[in-house]
């Protein structure tokens, strides 16, 4: 049976740690906001998650070995975040495309999503020691 392993829980405690690391380049977005030539930067999480998880579900193969050679799809392996660069942009005339008030806001939402995060994988181990301890 698998409580910490399965697809569901470690895919809440990858967008945790995606949104603890959205948080750093959030913080360095704002702390740079006015450095002359500075681009903002982005975590692509989310977007990579949803991809992996699309409609198109194949048939996979099970592995009872970390050595096997995967078959099938690749669904059940989670993306790594990726830090993407706004070199397009220019707020000032600095070239610099911080937006304060921007960055600010998604911090905020970031914090939310995080919270959330952490609530639920606390909800599912608190549900996990209840079952293990039997009561009700």
């Amino acid at each position: 049976m698998k409580l910490l392993n399965g697809a569901a829980f470690q895919r809440m405690e990858a967008a945790a740690y995606a949104a603890e690391a959205r948080q750093r380049v959030i913080s360095n977005n704002i702390a740079n906001a006015e450095t002359p030539h500075f681009k903002r930067s982005e975590l692509v999480f989310e977007q990579l998650l949803e991809e992996t998880m699309g409609p198109e579900r194949k048939l996979a193969g099970r592995s009872s070995d970390s050595r096997h050679i995967p078959i099938g799809s690749n669904a059940s392996r989670l993306p790594v975040a990726e830090v993407v660069t706004d070199e397009s942009t220019a707020m000032n005339n600095n070239k610099n495309n911080v937006d304060p008030d921007r960055e600010m806001s998604l911090l905020a939402k970031n914090q939310l999503s995080y919270y959330m995060y952490t609530q639920q994988i606390n909800h599912d181990l608190k549900m996990m020691r209840t079952a293990i301890e039997g009561r009700g």
